[in-house]
């Protein structure tokens, strides 16, 4: 039998969810505010005060001019190939690490262990790691952005922990059937903690997609250049005549304003649109690799 609700009880409820629709209209609605704007008509988004609630004289021009940008192409598929490479090292060499960590019979697991922790609150800094960068030959290169950030202690830690809620009965089948620690790795283990990978997936890829500190650091090559270190540029200096192409003098300005949005948006999108396929694993995977039993 359903128990009667006091009003107290609904008034409650009610005002619960007024606030959550408050603080996720608050959450959402820079994103849309950059998404209207950069679909508005320029001079309407120079001259107009205030908040944005559709596009006003909806406009692509921003976007056609982006796009036609050799720099923007170029940066984009740099971060393409940043973020593919780059989260397939990271995934395979934190799953090796994870695995060796996760074995009880490893040798000096405690230290090891110790010592991985220790880098998570202590580090040489930012110099020590150019020089490192530099003698090993791969400044200004695509691999100075993967390999310093191959590992992070953190998730290794959270997938490691993973690996142990593995049932040692599993492993144990596993080599009465002759299957090496490769095998064990890639055909038991990691298949048994996919909610855990989907999480670093995100975790990596997303680190990847956002970086442009490192960039700064290490390369000069303009060509070699991800996409959030050109749509810094941009924000920065406040230059986009380089894409206003075609444009008056007198339109440069109001133009330009629509392709900051319109490079934000383009810089956005693709990590929205994975989100939702690995969402269902978040916490999930976050859990299992967070809590041991």
């Amino acid at each position: 039998m359903l128990m009667r609700r006091s009003a107290g009880e609904k008034l409650f409820d009610w005002s619960n969810a007024g606030f959550m629709i408050m603080v996720s209209f608050i959450t959402l609605y820079p994103i849309l505010y950059v998404l209207f704007s950069s679909l508005s008509d320029p001079q309407y988004v120079v001259q107009h005060r205030g908040l944005i609630f559709y596009p006003h004289g909806f406009n692509l021009d921003a976007y056609r001019m982006v796009f036609k940008n050799p720099n923007m192409i170029q940066a984009f598929g740099n971060t393409l190939f940043y973020v593919a490479a780059g989260t397939a090292i990271n995934i395979l060499l934190t799953s090796l690490g994870a695995y060796a960590l996760s074995r009880k019979k490893l040798m000096l697991k405690n230290v090891i262990m110790f010592l991985i922790v220790f880098t998570m609150f202590f580090e040489g800094g930012l110099i020590p790691l150019y020089l490192q960068v530099k003698n090993l030959g791969i400044l200004d290169t695509r691999l100075s952005l993967l390999l310093p950030t191959a590992i992070s202690a953190f998730n290794l830690i959270i997938m490691r922990t993973a690996f142990q809620a593995v049932p040692e009965s599993l492993e144990e089948a596993a080599k009465m059937e002759g299957a090496s620690d490769w095998s064990i790795l890639f055909r038991v283990v990691l298949p048994l903690s996919m909610p855990v990978v989907a999480v670093m997936i995100l975790f990596y890829g997303v680190s990847h997609w956002n970086s442009w500190f490192m960039a700064t650091i290490f390369l000069q090559d303009r060509e070699l250049f991800p996409l959030q270190l050109i749509l810094r540029e941009i924000l920065i200096s406040n230059d986009t005549s380089s894409m206003a192409t075609g444009v008056s003098s007198s339109d440069q300005m109001s133009i330009g304003e629509t392709i900051k949005y319109a490079t934000i948006v383009i810089a956005t999108i693709p990590i929205l649109l994975l989100y939702p396929f690995l969402q269902k694993y978040f916490v999930k995977g976050v859990m299992i690799g967070a809590i041991k039993e």
